[in-house]
């Protein structure tokens, strides 16, 4: 697998993703309806029930006492009335109790019970007993025919149970009736838990959808993402496979034309410059030979200035300063093309640093300008032509701009290798310092004419990123600019090829603005 197709590493589990986001509203949507439905259907189903449950035993009760409690004679005993009862009750479902009273009498009242349950008036709520007496309703009472009562109650410790009194309507005795409702909360309850169980089957049904809905939505996109990547990372002939008609698909489409074009605009510029590059190199190199004899000539004219005429001597030497501007110029187009072309190459050796400092330094004559700080016996393995091209530009730079002393500082730090050159002239403009390393920028628009041609520091730069290594720029707390130099004390790429003629800059040249 190459680098361009390597995922990005993941740091962990994204919170805020896509994918979880999705599971997360599936799952609440499920888990709302689920608990919706379920809470619809167990009401519905518990009312079903208990109003079956309670008309079934009410109806049961009423006709009872019609058939059986009413024909009870005017002032009945207690074995009549607990024989009517017993009665009552067997006729009744499991758990059906009954209780006759006779309160006609002054002093006790005269009752009578199933043998199946015994219901005593205590069993009986007081509301129910004032509502029956009184044949008026109460708040939690409920009203049937024949002014019969009832009242649902869930004694402590007790199954809950349905309590119903009445009187006989034209004298008699009044009944109590208690079922239980025991039956109907272990059906509710089953009921409750089948319904929860199908609240979590739903929800985690809605989960899977859900991470299936998300795959399917989620694997485009980041096939996107991923032709995205490599199409930055510079795979320009990278496309997507396109099927369907959705809005992804037509994503896709936009994605391929878009791709497209950039790779045809790529394509189109990398042949400019190139042609562009191709006529620089030319260009040098054809300027060589008649600058070579140019070269020659402006020498001898030199040598021979002080026997010319006064009025031609000032002439003489322009043409031999600016021979060698135009003959350093075009050497440092070679140097830049040969960047360009990616040709430029390292010609690897141990080194110690500070005598390739000193050498720089006393082959163009700056030893009482520059003031040294390197200790002697910090080796490293680079290109000591490279290096010198880097140390005369900025050494050069600093001593045109910020005047002497220049001050160089030779320091290995962390398998590093830093040199600092320091000026202590006016510093480098705000607006300046981000573009001293452009090629052909000038600080001063108003100076066209200044003696660089605005290479130098850019070649520097190249000559640092041929090592691995980097320059930067600012400017000093106490005055001055300041140029920093880090290069790896091992260059680890492999020397591959010689240098070639006419590779970096030349002994003495002039170095570049600001």
């Amino acid at each position: 697998m190459t680098a361009a197709e390597e995922k990005s590493p993941q740091t962990g589990p994204r919170w805020t993703s896509l994918r979880l986001r999705l599971v997360v509203v599936f799952a609440l949507v499920a888990l709302t309806a689920a608990v919706a439905a379920s809470g619809i259907a167990y009401w519905l189903n518990r009312e079903a029930v208990l109003t079956r449950t309670q008309d079934a035993a009410l109806n049961n009760f009423r006709q009872e006492m019609q058939n059986r409690a009413a024909t009870l004679p005017l002032r009945p005993t207690q074995p009549e009335l607990q024989a009517a009862a017993t009665q009552m009750a067997a006729g009744g479902s499991p758990g059906y109790s009954v209780l006759l009273v006779d309160k006609r009498e002054p002093g006790k009242p005269i009752a009578g019970t199933s043998d199946i349950d015994a219901l005593t008036l205590d069993d009986v709520p007081r509301e129910l007993q004032d509502a029956v007496n009184r044949r008026q309703k109460v708040t939690d009472a409920n009203e049937f025919p024949y002014h019969l009562y009832w009242v649902r109650i869930s004694p402590k410790g007790k199954p809950p149970s349905l309590v119903a009194g009445t009187k006989v309507i034209g004298g008699g005795p009044t009944g109590y009736m208690l079922t239980s409702l025991e039956q109907e909360r272990d059906d509710l309850n089953s009921l409750a838990w089948s319904l929860a169980i199908a609240t979590a089957l739903a929800l985690l049904g809605s989960a899977l959808l859900a991470q299936a809905a998300a795959t399917t939505v989620l694997k485009p996109v980041q096939r996107l993402g991923d032709a995205a990547r490599r199409l930055g990372e510079g795979q320009l002939d990278t496309r997507l496979r396109v099927s369907g008609t959705d809005e992804l698909a037509e994503l896709s489409r936009t994605f391929n034309k878009t791709a497209e074009s950039l790779e045809k605009k790529v394509a189109d510029m990398s042949a400019r410059e190139e042609s562009s590059r191709r006529f620089v190199a030319d260009m040098s190199h054809e300027l060589r030979t008649p600058l070579t004899a140019i070269t020659a000539v402006a020498e001898v004219l030199e040598d021979e200035a002080d026997n010319l005429d006064p009025m031609i001597a000032p002439a003489v030497h322009l043409v031999v300063s600016e021979t060698r501007r135009l003959n350093d110029l075009v050497e440092n187009l070679m140097e830049v093309t040969r960047f360009d072309a990616g040709t430029a190459r390292l010609v690897l050796d141990d080194v110690d640093v500070a005598d390739q400092v000193t050498a720089c330094i006393d082959a163009r004559a700056w030893l009482d300008a520059v003031d040294l700080d390197a200790e002697r016996g910090i080796m490293a393995r680079l290109d000591p032509r490279r290096l010198d091209v880097i140390l005369a530009n900025l050494i050069g730079n600093a001593l045109k701009h910020g005047g002497s002393p220049v001050r160089v500082s030779v320091r290995p730090v962390d398998h590093e290798l830093l040199i600092e050159v320091r000026d202590h002239g006016p510093g480098i403009p705000e607006d300046v310092l981000p573009h001293v390393f452009d090629r052909f920028y000038k600080a001063s628009a108003s100076r066209p004419r200044s003696e660089g041609s605005g290479l130098g520091l850019s070649i520097a730069m190249e000559n640092a990123h041929i090592h691995g290594g980097d320059i930067t720029a600012a400017n000093s707390p106490e005055g001055g600019a300041v140029f920093v130099l880090r290069l790896p004390l091992d260059v680890s790429r492999p020397a591959d090829g010689e240098g070639q003629e006419g590779d970096g800059l030349r002994e003495g040249e002039e170095c570049e603005d600001q």
